[in-house]
């Protein structure tokens, strides 16, 4: 018999042929296989108990970084063919494949990477099918190499051997090159050998640009205070921690307490940067006043030829404050006052892409930035129209959709200049040319100033507003793989509500077409705006008064007169309100800092709770009443106000019970662990069915595929 099939997935750049190919020589059937814009074909013909092994062997046995969503297959009439043939790409067409993300370095290649008698001995830019970069370099399907910003490299005799062999590990691996043929590295200024003068630099304390994967990063040596000093004031970020690069687990287990899941996640393919609790190795400058440290291990060979001549490294985004990560090569005077030295090469970044972050709840990851490593796989959503979901202000990405598939992008950042809009729209149509998407609906936040929003409206086809919080738990759901109803907490520090007031503590019945809310938070006033939210004093004042005490009377007459002062029914607010009674923080540097320093405060071990009364509203005054009157020590009074929001929620779930038994959890909020942590037990020991987010960030960054999840149910 002979069947013709069709591999969708991601299969290709992952050496998918090659493995179809000695399949099919290894269970002899005869036959072919080979790339077109839809994906992977092939042809196989023999006896039906081989063909079937071989069609099964497809998914069973895949390339590791192949993910195989469907095989098709007919029968079609035999032709008596021998052998199994390896045919060249097909196009041009509709594009219907999917693209692999950046993938580190696998340990075949640094074998190699090691190895003096290898012909790549300590070339930086060694890679196979197997690994290395994919996403940042492409910039068309099918991903062939006149497709990727290797295009202006060609093969020397010994890479196009490798790259046209089958049976190679570098068979029609598109980034392949070696040193002679391939991408260089540089020290600027200056010369010699640039890992060398590198590591010399960063001993000495200069602060270096090291081109990565997805953009530059800025590096100084993480046991040196004064150089982290220097990064600090040069990108005026004053207390926002750094990440840290260090060279294996062993490293990595020296700077913090790492678990099992931990370890199998910093080692995984993707290479996140994970948080973790700090054992206080380093530098005080490079996470000052923080229990935590982000730590990630090499992915790229430049890294790994790096590590192994330096200690830890903070390796944070080369950006001018809130800008873009810099990712082209003509943009470097960008750094010209941040960076002493380069350590740059001369292969093309395509699109940039920012580290992944991952934090750990339990035995899972928990994804608080989706970039390199998983942008762009998709994440499943079944939609009969092309669709973009714009993405909130802060922590932005775009989502767009066809078919079953949800391209979530890349972290593009906070929508606050005209270089990360540019950003945006950029990657906007990247995606669309990548994917062959062309919207027919856009769906956007409702706050009428976002520049996502403006965006969306200036688009001519049809549009779909989303509130944000009923696209937070849209998000949750279809995450999922949900539609509802469900009884959705979303915990957030802003959004803009239909009623005029600003949202951010909700209790809504919704499913992925509509939703209601239920109950909320009790809104109190934001003396100052937007300034109560850089200011945490002023929510604290804001809730005193709310109690009935003396608090600060400018504070108050502000409040009173209504001028400049929203009512919100944020959790983020009543966090910040916490922590500035509390003593942590009067004023931030940047968002969330003063909830992320109230849950370090916090005694994890401690089980007391204050309370909230509950009716038409959740009283959350009533937790900063009791906070105040409690004479424990701060870090138990922390730890129960924690308690006591976790209680409200269950409470108030549980009031609203007849309306649904799963409760799905978003927003940024319940990036605190010690919360979700507090708020799943007690729901589930009340017989709740608890949903939270696993693919998609719990933050801002899950909110384009929460409104593209509301707008495949829309009958527009």
């Amino acid at each position: 018999m002979r069947v013709a099939i069709r591999v969708g997935g991601v299969v290709q750049g992952v050496g998918f042929r090659p493995f179809v190919h000695g399949l099919g020589l290894r269970i002899d059937v005869s036959g072919f296989v080979g790339n077109d814009v839809r994906g992977v074909f092939a042809e196989a013909e023999g006896a039906p108990d081989r063909v079937a092994a071989f069609v099964a062997a497809l998914t069973a046995e895949a390339p590791p970084l192949a993910v195989v969503e469907h095989v098709e297959t007919r029968e079609i009439p035999p032709i008596g063919d021998t052998g199994f043939a390896i045919l060249a790409s097909v196009g041009p067409g509709v594009a219907d494949t999917l693209v692999s993300a950046d993938s580190a370095t696998c340990d075949d290649c640094l074998r190699e990477l090691r190895d003096p008698a290898d012909r790549r001995y300590e070339y930086p830019f060694v890679n196979c099918t197997n690994c290395g970069p994919r996403f940042t370099i492409v910039t068309g399907v099918p991903y062939d190499r006149p497709l990727t910003t290797m295009a202006g490299f060609a093969m020397c005799a010994g890479c196009k051997q490798e790259y046209e062999d089958p049976a190679d590990r570098r068979f029609h691996a598109q980034p392949v090159c070696c040193p002679a043929c391939g991408p260089t590295l540089r020290f600027e200024p200056g010369g010699g050998d640039p890992i060398q003068a590198a590591a010399e630099a960063l001993r000495e304390g200069a602060v270096v640009a090291v081109k990565g994967l997805g953009g530059y990063h800025l590096a100084v040596g993480a046991r040196h205070e004064e150089a982290a000093k220097r990064l600090r004031e040069r990108k005026h970020r004053e207390d926002k921690p750094f990440a840290v690069m260090v060279a294996d687990l062993a490293q990595a287990r020296e700077i913090a307490h790492v678990g099992d899941e931990a370890a199998r996640v910093l080692q995984g393919r993707r290479r996140p940067i994970v948080l973790l609790p700090a054992r206080g190795t380093l530098a005080e400058a490079v996470a000052p006043g923080n229990r935590r440290i982000g730590l990630m291990l090499p992915y790229t060979p430049l890294h790994h030829l790096l590590l192994a001549q330096t200690g830890p490294i903070v390796l944070t985004s080369a950006n001018v404050s809130d800008e873009p990560i810099v990712h082209r090569d003509e943009d470097l005077g960008r750094l010209k006052d941040i960076a002493d030295v380069y350590l740059t090469h001369d292969r093309p970044i395509h699109i940039r892409t920012d580290d992944s972050v991952v934090r750990m709840v339990g035995r899972y990851p928990q994804l608080q930035r989706r970039s390199r490593g998983y942008a762009p796989e998709p994440v499943r959503l079944e939609t009969k129209k092309h669709l973009l979901g714009c993405g909130a202000e802060l922590k932005n990405t775009f989502c767009l959709a066809k078919g079953h598939h949800a391209f979530v992008s890349h972290h593009i950042g906070d929508l606050e200049n005209y270089e990360t809009f540019t950003a945006f729209t950029e990657g906007i149509e990247h995606f669309k040319r990548l994917f062959a998407i062309d919207p027919v609906l856009v769906a956007h936040d409702l706050h009428p100033e976002y520049l996502s929003t403006k965006y969306a409206l200036d688009q001519d086809v049809d549009r779909l507003g989303v509130q944000h919080h009923h696209a937070h738990i849209a998000a949750c759901l279809a995450d999922n793989g949900e539609d509802g109803p469900v009884l959705g907490v979303a915990f957030d520090g802003t959004g803009f509500g239909p009623d005029g007031t600003i949202w951010g503590g909700e209790f809504l019945l919704a499913d992925l077409t509509s939703y209601r809310r239920l109950t909320h938070l009790k809104p109190v006033a934001m003396p100052g705006g937007a300034s109560a939210i850089r200011q945490p004093w002023r929510m604290a004042a804001s809730y005193v008064d709310e109690l009935g005490r003396p608090a600060r009377e400018d504070v108050v007459k502000l409040k009173r007169s209504g001028l400049n002062s929203p009512l919100t029914s944020s959790a983020g607010r009543l966090f910040d309100a916490a922590a500035a009674l509390l003593g942590v923080r009067d004023s931030i540097n940047y968002e969330g800092q003063a909830a992320i320093e109230l849950e370090q405060l916090a005694d994890p071990g401690e089980k007391g709770s204050y309370r909230a009364r509950i009716d038409d509203v959740v009283h959350g005054e009533d937790l900063i009443a009791a906070l105040l009157d409690d004479n424990a020590p701060r870090n138990k009074r922390a730890a129960r106000f924690h308690n006591g929001v976790a209680a409200a929620i269950v409470d108030t779930c549980d009031r609203l019970r007849d309306h649904s038994t799963t409760v799905a959890l978003s927003g940024g909020v319940f990036q605190n662990v010690l919360l979700l942590d507090r708020t799943v037990e007690g729901l589930e020991n009340r017989g709740f069915r608890v949903l939270t987010h696993r693919n998609i960030p719990t933050n801002d960054g899950g909110i384009s595929f929460g409104q593209v999840a509301v707008a495949s149910r829309t009958t527009r």
